[in-house]
């Protein structure tokens, strides 16, 4: 199905790619002559009529090698999910690496009084002077070390190996995530009052389906959770199905729909700069994650790239990007049903997490 245009894979888990290059996909010209529509003698009577007839019919059955060359994947196909393959071991080991990494973060980073946030968050807070320029700071150092990580990441899978490498970016990541995700929650009503929307008749009810729909785009690391884990080798994945042929950046179309949707909900000037700082990491991640996949597939990450858009739909309006019949099975796999159980689950749990983060007094 996938032969000649893309990386060859091992079947063995966790295996880089044999080659890194593939060739580009070239489209085939909008129009050929078949050699019937050519030659004057390839009928007996010589008739015009009849040689337009033949010409048709032999267009008609024959097959466009190009065209079906075209829709062949070249990069992988995203969210995959065979039940038989999965292991229970790797599942229970990945439960108690999450929890034990879970309980050392509360310990020696959350943890009232004794987590090391609380400092962290005083330094910021001394340089900034306002909640606005505060929450700015924070997400500032998160791009730093979440995007400057990944970009060391083939310099330090090379010294300690990827699964190491892994651990170390979710131990900067996370921590830093975390802060700026209570603080966020306990002042996203400070600063200026811009509008407020929430008591019109069906705000509520938009804000809710366009959060719903941004974290559909925001998550396509669930593709596969246990590489985010380390417990399967992690790889850098180009990935080219599903979400992938809306928008190449589905994390940052993801993040500009939340943004929206909690901009309008919650109408602070706290809100604005909170949405403009996320989108200027997510605009920069576009191009720095490109960066690094052309850096990693070569002409493969070109071709898929000529057939993708940054901007949902683009490529798909302009005919760039072909969809499949059935592209809905491309959406209903495991990976697609378990962000849609954990959004349905954030929505409800809402309360917890605001108590939560009203806890800890940042």
């Amino acid at each position: 199905m996938q032969v000649g245009l893309q990386p060859r894979f091992s079947a063995r888990l966790g295996s880089e790619p044999r080659c890194k290059r593939a060739l580009p996909v070239t489209r085939p010209a909008a129009n050929f002559a078949h050699p019937v529509c050519l030659s004057r003698n390839s009928l007996p009577d010589g008739s015009l009529k009849a040689r337009l007839v033949a010409c048709k019919s032999a267009q008609q059955q024959e097959p466009v090698v190009g065209e079906a060359a075209s829709t062949k994947l070249i990069g992988e196909d995203a969210a995959a999910f065979d039940l038989e393959k999965q292991s229970v071991k790797s599942w229970a080991l990945f439960v108690a690496l999450l929890s034990t990494v879970l309980g050392a973060l509360y310990l020696v980073w959350i943890q009232p009084g004794a987590g090391l946030a609380d400092d962290y968050l005083a330094a910021i807070e001394s340089v900034a002077g306002s909640s606005e320029a505060t929450i700015a700071l924070i997400l500032l150092v998160f791009a730093i070390a979440h995007s400057g990580l990944a970009g060391l990441r083939p310099y330090g899978e090379q010294v300690i190996g990827p699964r190491a490498y892994r651990v170390i970016f979710a131990l900067v990541s996370l921590p830093l995530a975390v802060v700026a995700i209570v603080f966020f929650i306990n002042h996203r009503y400070d600063g200026v009052p811009l509008w407020d929307l929430r008591g019109v008749t069906g705000v509520h009810e938009l804000v809710w389906i366009l959060n719903f729909i941004s974290f559909w785009f925001l998550y396509p690391s669930t593709f596969n959770i246990l590489e985010v884990a380390a417990v399967d080798k992690p790889k850098l994945h180009l990935w080219e199905t599903g979400i992938m042929r809306i928008t190449r950046h589905p994390q940052m179309v993801g993040q500009g729909i939340w943004c929206a949707a909690h901009t309008l909900w919650i109408g602070s000037s706290f809100m604005v700069v909170t949405s403009a700082c996320l989108m200027a990491h997510h605009l920069f991640g576009c191009w720095h994650g490109d960066r690094r996949l052309r850096a990693k597939y070569g002409d493969a990450f070109e071709a898929v790239k000529a057939r993708t858009s940054v901007l949902p739909f683009a490529a798909i309006l302009d005919g760039r990007q072909k969809l499949p019949e059935d592209y809905w099975r491309e959406f209903a796999r495991a990976p697609y049903f378990a962000v849609t159980a954990l959004t349905i689950g954030a929505y409800f749990a809402h309360p917890l997490m605001q108590a939560a983060s009203f806890s800890l007094k940042w």
